[in-house]
């Protein structure tokens, strides 16, 4: 690859974009899909073969030979299967190239081997796929050659919704149709359309590529078992925004590169806190797009890194001892006139939509902050929320100084006469210009920030799809504008009516607003006077969605219908025990096959040793003392192991899904920590050159 990149001559070289589209659709089937992707409706067939054939043309002009519906099913990742641009002519030997409209706009893939959580059962073999018009196509260039996708939803043969993507779209409908109420109500007549735009920032680690094949923990579950801490972790905050190694910016260069041609824009980059961990942060997008995109975004880093001898770590937790990974996801609403719901201006006393919407956002996340919480809700999260790196796993609302004081007055007086200025900033050095600061500071301990113009929802893991905590999102404020709207379209007095309902709310929802340190022993015992929910574990988070509330939310706005989200938490269930049954397979591998042998092995010479300097007359008292160490630790290891041995057969045992996972998380999680702590004390007496795998100083280092 050259060194020098041309940005505007790459970007989108690999999508199949609207102009595109211009260049090569008929006037009349270009003007009947931007209709469709505007408005909504059906594409004829008619258009639909030749959008099709202009999309297969383009494809192979490209090196495309095959075609794939991609879509997003409820594992979290992507799947794809893939068909040739070919078909027989009847003749011998002879094929020709050919995609109908018909093979664009539905596909059907198997869908008894997804999880489905008793939507489908294993005989039921039949799934739709549906293509997503609103999400451009694109070619993807790996070992397999070049691959038109299509981005598609994901259905059951009755109409269940099977994927990601589907529940998203609906609650993109959901809040555009609640959301036009209230503007029209402000005077906007122009709007047609409010459109959710997000922008989520992925964290990830990167370790060499062959070290990585030495630990089986790493292979097998994206995360490390064992490991004692390195001498030096991240407490010199020397890797946060510093000097990006040349490999791996490299690595970074490569990566921009592939994911600027699939139009996905990438914008910032920067090494995170802990050693080895970074982070990349594209431009904001409409929802269901950039969802899409963050899925690229994670399938090109991993390809990425491999080509660079480099292992991408999305694992919300791959290293104790060291923060992990989350993905910022930063939500606001914005008119296709270009008005920003959430922007407060420079008067937000003032602006009274602004304030409306605002409160009408905190009673949303209030009263259904167990929602919020559950869709950030993932096994690998579990490890990360509530560690002092990441929000904790209580919902809670930071809007700053300014709007503070903003909700302060309201609440009290009914009317804000006044909003805080940022000032001046003064470095007190002459050569430096003065500049305006803003009036109100971050807190990156809130799980639910505003930050000038956006809400930033800090919870989400970095593996995770985004889909799920856009849905409720979406899904929840659209039913807070909902009830609100209803109101005032009733009302006598409009000004009166909107003046009411932003003092009912902020003063009935202003317990989830807390600016305060999310990390606090003080917090958590204050957060549960106000009587907000304390959600810690993912399996108790999926409790929620088949509470009464929560079914009638998602079933009053064609969100979910009630066996979606049973399906849902089954799935939770099932992907739980199978996640720490895993894990808990490779612990026990690992400290069967690998530990113990070499700790064994170590010990046999350290005592051969000892009686070796016993018979030569000299004292052995050191070495005797780091042979009874050890032994001790190793006794405690062999009974961890037997101990987990035996959880892991009894889980195996249990029928009830849900009864199993909690038995993983009560039980099994406990045995595998008591194994780990030995094994971790062991690995600190060792010889280096004796452990049977690399170190975290090896990983995060020397990688």
């Amino acid at each position: 690859m050259s060194d020098r990149v041309n940005v505007e001559e790459i970007y989108g070289k690999n999508v199949f974009t609207i102009e595109k589209m211009r260049e090569r659709l008929p006037k009349s089937v270009y003007k009947e899909v931007v209709s469709v992707m505007e408005n909504g409706g059906d594409l004829s067939m008619a258009s639909a073969d030749v959008v099709a054939n202009a999309m297969k043309n383009w494809a192979m002009e490209n090196g495309a030979t095959h075609y794939t519906h991609w879509f997003q099913p409820l594992t979290g990742i992507t799947a794809e299967k893939h068909d040739a641009f070919v078909t027989s002519t009847g003749k011998s030997g002879h094929m020709i190239t050919s995609f109908s409209g018909k093979e664009l706009v539905k596909g059907e893939p198997d869908a008894s081997s997804f999880p489905s959580g008793g939507l489908r059962a294993t005989f039921e073999a039949r799934g739709y796929t549906a293509w997503d018009i609103t999400s451009p196509a694109f070619l993807k260039e790996s070992g397999a050659g070049v691959t038109l996708c299509i981005p598609t939803a994901f259905c059951s043969y009755t109409g269940e919704a099977l994927d990601k993507k589907t529940p998203l779209l609906r609650s993109m409908e959901a809040v555009n149709k609640q959301a036009l109420r209230i503007v029209r109500l402000f005077g906007n007549t122009k709007a047609t359309k409010v459109n959710v735009s997000v922008g989520p920032e992925q964290e990830y680690f990167l370790i060499d590529w062959e070290k990585s094949l030495q630990r089986e923990d790493i292979i097998f579950t994206g995360r490390t078992l064992f490991g004692a801490p390195a001498p030096k972790g991240q407490e010199m905050e020397d890797h946060y925004f510093g000097v990006i190694r040349e490999p791996v910016g490299k690595f970074m260069k490569d990566l921009n590169v592939e994911l600027w041609k699939l139009g996905v824009p990438g914008k910032t980059q920067h090494n995170e806190v802990a050693p080895g961990q970074h982070e990349l942060a594209p431009i904001y997008e409409t929802a269901n797009i950039a969802v899409d995109h963050n899925q690229i975004i994670m399938e090109t880093m991993k390809r990425v890194a491999e080509h660079h001898g480099m292992r991408c770590l999305l694992h919300e937790k791959p290293f104790a001892g060291v923060n992990g990974s989350g993905k910022h996801d930063n939500w606001s609403l914005c008119t296709d006139d270009g008005v920003n719901l959430l922007d407060p201006g420079d008067t937000p006393n003032e602006n009274i939509q602004f304030l409306f919407v605002l409160a009408c956002v905190l009673k949303a996340v209030d009263q259904h902050a167990d929602l919020l919480r559950q869709s950030a809700a993932d096994v690998g999260n579990d490890h990360r929320l509530g560690a002092d790196e990441a929000p904790p796993a209580i919902i809670s609302v930071f809007l700053g100084e300014q709007l503070e004081d903003v909700v302060k007055q309201l609440i009290e007086t009914g009317e804000a006469t006044r909003s805080k200025r940022g000032g001046k900033l003064k470095t007190g050095v002459s050569t430096l210009p003065e500049f305006e600061k803003d009036a109100t500071d971050r807190n990156r301990t809130s799980p639910f920030a505003f930050t000038g113009n956006k809400f930033e929802f800090r919870m989400v893991g970095s593996s995770d799809s985004m889909a799920s905590p856009n849905t409720t999102l979406n899904t929840i404020v659209a039913e807070s504008f909902c009830e609100a709207a209803d109101r005032l379209e009733k009302a006598e007095n409009f000004d009166l009516e909107v003046h009411d309902i932003i003092k009912e709310y902020l003063t009935k929802h202003q317990r989830i607003i807390f600016n305060g340190d999310g990390y606090s022993d003080e917090w958590k015992a204050e957060a549960e006077r106000r009587g907000l929910p304390n959600i810690k574990s993912t399996i108790e988070a999926a409790e929620v969605l088949t509470n009464k509330d929560a079914i009638a939310l998602y079933e009053r706005f064609g969100v979910y219908t009630k066996s979606e989200l049973a399906s849902r938490k089954e799935v939770i269930f099932e992907t739980y025990a199978k996640t720490i049954n895993i894990e808990a397979l490779t612990m026990i591998d690992m400290a069967s096959k690998q530990i113990i042998p070499a700790v064994m092995k170590y010990a046999g010479q350290l005592a051969r040793d000892v009686n070796d300097i016993k018979a030569a007359g000299v004292d052995a008292s050191v070495e005797a003392d780091e042979l009874k160490e050890i032994s001790k630790q190793l006794a405690a290891m062999k009974k961890a192991l037997d101990k987990l041995k035996k959880d892991e057969e009894k889980a195996g045992t249990i029928k009830d899904m849900r009864k199993r996972a909690y038995f993983y998380k009560d039980t099994v999680t406990t045995s595998m920590i008591n194994l780990r702590t030995p094994a971790d004390k062991l690995e600190m007496l060792l010889d280096k050159k004796d452990w049977p795998f690399p170190t975290y100083a090896d990983l995060l280092f020397e990688g």
